[in-house]
């Protein structure tokens, strides 16, 4: 579908949305963990600044499903390097939130994809 725009997982638009061989280009703006909620500001019809707003995206993250998800994706990716240092990782850090960012910056496809 020409001029479309999808919004969300890029990953998940991919797999669901995309044909495999009609992409020429993705750009991404990965998240910075910045531990921060991010709102959409609106303005009244003359320009003003408006109370109005509503949630865009929340940089934080948590681990859980989402995160073990990702951290076996990169276990399977055959990526051994990746899957060595991301093991090695979670032996130090454990199962905590800096620990879900890092599985989801390595997983998700990033590397298998590569």
């Amino acid at each position: 579908m020409p001029n479309a725009l999808y919004y969300g997982d890029n990953l998940a638009v991919l797999r669901e949305s995309i044909a495999s061989d009609s992409v020429d280009l993705i750009y991404l703006d990965p998240p910075f963990n910045s531990q921060a909620t991010y709102n959409v500001l609106f303005r009244s019809p003359t320009g003003e600044r408006s109370q109005a707003q509503i949630e865009a995206f929340e940089d934080t993250w948590h681990w859980g499903q989402e995160a073990e998800d990702a951290f076996d994706q990169v276990m399977m990716s055959g990526s051994t390097d990746a899957a060595d240092m991301l093991r090695a990782l979670r032996g130090v850090l454990g199962d905590n939130d800096t620990m879900a960012y890092l599985a989801m910056m390595l997983g998700e496809g990033s590397i298998a994809q590569i």
